[in-house]
């Protein structure tokens, strides 16, 4: 119909896309039309903006004092010179990644390249953003996410492709950004499950930004304080041979900074009034007292996670999916977290006629209202997504936060990471047991993150920090390792059972799932593809038989997965390129779905 007069994307780009198409298994048109901005596939573009008169730029913020750490890594980076070299920068939380990044992107700008600076979440941009156009107000910084209107990722996209904009800072998608003069490539919080891509193409921008890195022959970063295991192993395991190269912050970098105390609260020995021990509640009450800020750190929203009935045992599921409908006091709604669905909260038991119906367990609102009770005076503020839906609410409740205008904060995983509230000195860690014994590998790996992370919000500032964590199984050695702040002895544990096991990053997987309104169907169709004959050519790979997923149901749809593994990556990639040919071609109920996923994360 129409031929875009856009400047032409460059070959890289391409390589890329075929990277993606061949490494995940996806159609080559879906990986190129997936990367673009939406306003570049219409005939009828967003109208742009008439461009603002340009304002006097400020000066550049001063850049602060380095610790020898950060000048050490500094230094590591700048002496392996240009050229594709993965380095991992494993810092405790607070050491000053950020700052050892800004420098690297300075180095990169006065070169006459342009960086790119991956994030994981969006709630992350608005600081960080902030940061990097203080530090860098000539640069032409811009960034992508999917929260931007089409018109604004039009323009962004655009002035990363002509090369405008010199920085780029974004979430997962922007690895795709076209950039003609890439030089640098940095992913913070490495380790976030965020950058892994959960529908259409399932890539991990992780992985992607280091091919990246090295087709385009240009040095990338990988930051945090509790690297993935595949990572860690790529730095330090003898098999890996040193494939990334380590760089590490042990200190805090405000100088009287010091990592919290981490303590152990005994479920068994403790009484809990509302989920809350005495003792985390006495530390709660000291805080306020000297007008510090606390933290209470329940991973799950909405009021309690089920409404039961204690006369004939119904409890609130959901009729879509395998899983219970989550009590929103608030909005009095029953909501499934999976699916979607909700329905107002019956005044009766619906199949007894029970009036006595109660809540059991409880979610971060059913925290909040306890707290609200028992510290009437204290300003109480609940960070979920139920309180922030939108990035403009999010940025209120930090400014609230910055601002000192909330004593105690009741809080998600949307607080654990990467924010600096210097008066925040407790963190209570409520309800981490449920990971320990989860069916997947990677559970405590990411229980451990969500922890270090969280606690590293604590005594960021010259006031010490303390953390406590509210426990049935005290002596796990995974809370060893978190009071100890010991990442390595945590890792080496884990790679030493992955190794045992296959699991990776000592073997490669890939997941082949179905969905179907009949769980029959999904298995059926599961068990076809384990039969392909052709299997037999590939000894090196093993199918498993197909199961029913953990969430057996969603939105209606009875889902099942059949796991494929090999202990080498060529092995796998072989077999998946001629077995993805074969499952296309089996027939099946029109209303089932199936996808590949390389490298599953779950």
């Amino acid at each position: 119909d129409e031929i875009l007069r856009e400047p032409r994307l460059p070959a890289d780009w391409f390589r890329l896309c075929e990277f993606c198409s061949a490494y995940y298994q996806a159609p080559l048109g879906e990986v190129m039309l997936s990367t673009l901005p939406a306003g570049l596939k219409r005939l009828d573009p967003p109208k742009a903006r008439a461009p603002k008169p340009a304002k006097a730029l400020p000066p550049p913020s001063p850049a602060p004092e380095l610790t020898a750490e950060q000048a050490a890594a500094l230094a590591a980076v700048r002496a392996a010179g240009p050229g594709f070299k993965p380095f991992l920068l494993f810092g405790v939380t607070g050491s000053g990644k950020t700052e050892v990044y800004l420098r690297l992107i300075a180095d990169t700008l006065d070169k006459g390249g342009q960086a790119l600076l991956l994030v994981p979440e969006i709630n992350l941009t608005p600081q960080l953003e902030a940061r990097v156009a203080a530090r860098f107000p000539a640069a032409g910084l811009v960034s992508l996410h999917s929260e931007l209107t089409e018109a604004a990722r039009l323009r962004n996209w655009q002035a990363a492709h002509s090369g405008r904009a010199r920085i780029v800072l974004g979430t997962r998608l922007a690895v795709f950004a076209p950039l003609p003069e890439l030089a640098l490539i940095i992913v913070d919080e490495e380790h976030d499950p965020s950058f892994k891509q959960q529908d259409g193409m399932r890539y991990s921008a992780r992985d992607v930004a280091v091919f990246r890195a090295r087709d385009r022959g240009v040095p990338i970063v990988l930051g945090s304080a509790t690297p993935s295991l595949e990572s860690w192993a790529n730095a330090t395991a003898p098999e890996m041979r040193g494939r990334y190269a380590l760089l590490t912050l042990k200190a805090r970098a405000v100088e009287r900074a010091r990592l919290p105390a981490v303590q152990r609260i005994d479920l068994r020995k403790e009484k809990a009034e509302e989920g809350l021990s005495g003792i985390l509640l006495e530390a709660i009450a000291k805080r306020l007292a000297r007008g510090e800020q606390s933290l209470v750190f329940l991973n799950r929203r909405g009021y309690a996670p089920v409404l039961a009935c204690t006369a004939c045992g119904w409890i609130s599921q959901c009729k879509r999916c395998a899983a219970n409908l989550v009590l929103h006091l608030k909005d009095r709604r029953l909501r499934c977290h999976h699916c979607g669905f909700e329905t107002r909260i019956p005044k009766a038991c619906p199949t007894c006629g029970n009036q006595d119906i109660h809540p059991f367990g409880r979610g971060t609102q059913r925290l909040e209202e306890f707290l609200r009770e028992r510290f009437p005076q204290a300003r109480i503020l609940r960070a979920d997504r139920d309180a922030a839906k939108s990035r403009k609410q999010w940025e209120a409740l930090v400014e609230k936060i910055h601002a000192g205008e909330a004593d105690i904060l009741v809080g998600t995983q949307m607080l654990a990471k990467g924010h600096d509230f210097p008066k925040l000195t407790l963190v209570g860690v409520v309800g981490a047991d449920a990971a320990l014994f989860a069916a997947d590998c990677r559970a405590p790996e990411r229980l451990f993150a969500q922890l270090m992370q969280v606690a590293g919000r604590a005594g960021r500032a010259e006031l010490p920090g303390e953390v406590l964590i509210q426990t049935q199984y005290p002596e796990h050695p995974l809370y060893a390792a978190v009071v100890n702040h010991d990442y390595p002895a945590f890792a080496a544990s884990q790679l030493a059972e992955r190794k045992v096991a296959g699991f990776p990053p000592y073997g490669f997987q890939a997941m082949l799932r179905a969905e179907a309104p009949q769980m029959a169907d999904a298995i059926a169709f599961l068990a076809t593809a384990r039969a392909w004959p052709g299997a037999e050519a590939h000894p090196a790979v093993m199918l498993y038989d197909p199961v029913p997923m953990r969430l057996a149901r969603l939105a209606s749809l009875e889902r099942g997965q059949l796991l494929v593994e090999s202990p080498s990556r060529p092995a796998l990639q072989a077999f998946l390129g001629e077995w993805r040919e074969a499952v296309e071609g089996i027939k099946a109920p029109s209303r089932l779905r199936w996808h590949l996923e390389v490298d599953p994360l779950e």
